[in-house]
């Protein structure tokens, strides 16, 4: 069976459906994602019977939409669909009540976190692969403010997720023979970030190079898992092939 994994741009679009932002439902999300991803294939019923709905979809999709929480295993289920992304319960436990505990701070919603508490942590994901945990603190602090309040954010966590996950996006199927792929790739991300913040007018100048350097961040982090995925598939197949 075919797994079904979003993309980062898809995950945080599907945050904000489940807060019943961006236009369209969780399910038309879902759809458009999986038929993206079967575009060059062909979309047909059969492909579909061959793709595993993870149960942690199928329990949202039933879900009522002004009751959406997620235990931490929820939020784990969730982020493990998103593509290369391996979290598990006990490092997000440890995060939560230790390494990030005043970052996302506790439930929102009762015992379960909310949806933007979820993409805090799926940022927190992509940016420990290669920074630690004070650097990660201090570089979203800078973004995220009152816990409870996200209107004195300089920019909201699915916004912010939705934001980089764009740039990797472009970044990671940008072509060009003029430059060196590191030089591209590099000045690539560069030039989306500073894109991206064209449409937050109210910025100074000041919060422009904040925003856009932890953006330009996060985006090379999520590049770095990338390629740290592809490089565990080669050694996982040598060692399958040849062992």
């Amino acid at each position: 069976m075919e797994l079904f994994q979003l993309s980062r741009k898809s995950m945080a679009d599907f945050l904000l459906s489940l807060k019943g932002e961006g236009g369209h439902s969780p399910k038309q999300i879902l759809q458009q994602a999986w038929a993206a991803a079967h575009e060059k294939n062909g979309i047909s019923t059969e492909a579909f019977l061959d793709t595993k709905m993870p149960a942690i979809f199928e329990k949202l999709l039933r879900a009522d939409l002004q009751k959406i929480g997620f235990s931490i295993n929820e939020i784990v289920a969730l982020g493990n669909q998103i593509e290369f992304t391996h979290l598990s319960s006990t490092a997000v436990q440890n995060w939560v009540k230790r390494d990030v505990k005043d970052l996302i701070g506790s439930p929102q919603l009762g015992k379960k976190y909310s949806a933007d508490q979820a993409a805090m942590l799926f940022i927190v994901e992509d940016l420990k692969a290669t920074l630690d945990f004070d650097s990660i603190r201090k570089i979203l602090a800078l973004l995220f403010n009152d816990l409870d309040d996200r209107s004195d954010d300089l920019i909201e966590p699915i916004p912010f997720y939705a934001a980089y996950a764009a740039i990797f996006e472009k970044a990671h199927h940008h072509n060009s023979t003029e430059k060196s792929m590191y030089d591209q790739t590099e000045q690539c991300i560069k030039k989306e970030a500073l894109k991206t913040l064209e449409s937050f007018q109210d910025f100074t100048d000041q919060q422009k190079d904040i925003v856009s350097n932890i953006l330009v961040t996060a985006s090379l982090t999520v590049l770095s898992a990338y390629y740290k995925s592809l490089t565990k598939k080669y050694v996982t197949a040598t060692l399958f092939l040849n062992g």
